[in-house]
């Protein structure tokens, strides 16, 4: 059993930094909305939401995932 808490305690760890490293390229590219903080919620949340995706939301913060594509700036 001590492996099991192990284990658990680990994959509580791995969100938690999982939560700094997708923070920090939203804080710095501005795209600190709705759908920025929905996905920080949900990584560190233990709760499984099938229908999580599409990210962002379209409704959310205005955009298609493939108008993101830094391929279509310009």
């Amino acid at each position: 059993m001590t492996t099991q808490a192990a284990t658990i305690d680990q994959l509580k760890e791995k969100i938690a930094q999982a939560y700094q490293v997708i923070g920090h390229p939203l804080e710095q590219s501005g795209f600190k909305g709705g759908e920025g903080r929905r996905a920080l919620d949900y990584f560190s949340s233990g709760e499984f939401d099938p229908g999580f995706l599409p990210w962002p939301r379209p409704s959310e913060e205005g955009l298609r995932p493939e108008e993101l594509n830094a391929g279509n700036d310009g």
